[in-house]
């Protein structure tokens, strides 16, 4: 016998989220979180959101490689997140690892999804140990390095390209989370402590730093595609909540900080009520 599905509450689908309306309204689809650990939190925050909605469902977490699995089988909804960072492909050759600006060879696991929210830029600028690739790699051509704003343009194209050929608008929503915030150094002027222990986010709507310059660049490879992929536009939101991070609590104790991740709950549930909201007014 098929287990019915639990009730819906009262307020579904109003002005905030509802994990039960979520379920309900989305049930039979799949979800994907493509990009990087900004992406992770952001499914983490939404699994859990929708797991408190109905705490009793039965549900399956499974991981496999760069792929992570959350499963309502009453629901019959998938919620996954594939970990791409740079979107675009990083090979291992004879060489080292070369980071190949137009290849995007993994996207075929990304094809035939219902709902995809893709994010990158949070390692674009990662260098030293921290730096996943040894070169880059663009047509026939190789390089030590190059500027990285113009790096992730040419990924980012890369993607939009790969979006354009390759997502039915009439079967997937797509999404952009917005460019993650870089934003320590202001805050660091701000207070001599950047992120740790803060308790109040930054008073008014708009980021003492101005706007990122990625954000620009987003922005025009976005209008110039044909598919109509939407905004989350997370950014100075979450620029603002310097109070927002793991910091000294979530990372090591007091031996290290972390002003790059966000607290759950928090930050990221935010994201989750914005991409709500986007998906009730573009569902298909």
């Amino acid at each position: 016998m098929k287990t019915p599905l639990p009730p819906l509450l009262p307020d579904a689908g109003k002005d905030k989220f509802n994990g039960r309306d979520f379920l309900w309204r989305f049930r039979g689809k799949s979800i994907m979180f493509v990009g990087d650990s900004l992406s992770l939190n952001q499914w983490q925050s939404l699994t859990c959101m929708l797991h408190i909605a109905v705490p009793h469902a039965s549900y399956r977490l499974a991981r496999s490689d760069s792929l992570s699995t959350f499963t309502f089988p009453v629901y019959n909804i998938t919620v996954m997140f594939s970990r791409k960072p740079f979107l675009v492909d990083i090979v291992n050759e004879t060489n080292g690892r070369a980071l190949v600006l137009d290849s995007m060879q993994s996207g075929e696991r990304w094809k035939g999804i219902d709902i995809l929210i893709f994010s990158t830029w949070h390692r674009w600028l990662h260098t030293d140990r921290k730096q996943p690739w040894d070169f880059i790699k663009l047509a026939n051509h190789t390089y030590k390095d190059m500027d990285r704003l113009v790096a992730f343009k040419i990924g980012l194209r890369t993607w939009a390209r790969w979006v354009d050929s390759n997502v039915d608008p009439n079967k997937t929503n797509v999404f952009f989370q917005g460019v993650s915030p870089d934003h320590d150094k202001i805050w660091g002027e701000l207070s001599s402590r950047g992120c740790q222990s803060q308790q109040r986010p930054l008073f008014g709507s708009r980021y003492p730093g101005g706007p990122h310059p990625a954000e620009a660049v987003l922005a025009k490879v976005l209008r110039k595609m044909s598919y109509p992929v939407l905004l989350l536009n997370t950014t100075t939101l979450s620029q603002l909540r310097i109070d927002g991070h793991p910091s000294s609590y979530g990372y090591g104790g007091q031996q290290g900080r972390d002003c790059s991740h966000w607290c759950l709950a928090g930050v990221p549930d935010t994201w989750n009520q914005l991409l709500y909201t986007a998906l009730i007014q573009h569902q298909n």
